[in-house]
């Protein structure tokens, strides 16, 4: 089991990102979650397999159709969890 945190930065907010986030975590089995942050950027913890988390990674570095990344932060995460979430603003 893999668990990473993601920051994207880029247009980000107001394209459908979280809401695409997780209907792809849910296609590729990942769990974790998703919110935006009051700095404009998306935060991501995901958890999964190394093929799973992987297949995240890749999308993220995209998104939805609307969304323009300019950079995603990666870092070694933590947590269990049991479903994939979209949470609050933080």
């Amino acid at each position: 089991m893999e668990v990473r945190r993601l920051v994207i930065c880029g247009l980000v907010q107001g394209v459908g990102f979280r809401y695409a986030m997780v209907a792809q975590a849910r296609m590729y089995g990942v769990t974790g979650w998703v919110r935006n942050r009051r700095d404009g950027t998306v935060e991501a913890m995901i958890a999964g397999g190394a093929e799973q988390v992987a297949a995240m990674l890749a999308w993220s570095h995209h998104g939805p159709a609307g969304a323009s990344v300019d950079h995603v932060m990666v870092e070694i995460g933590s947590g269990e969890f049991s479903s994939f979430e979209q949470l609050p603003t933080a």
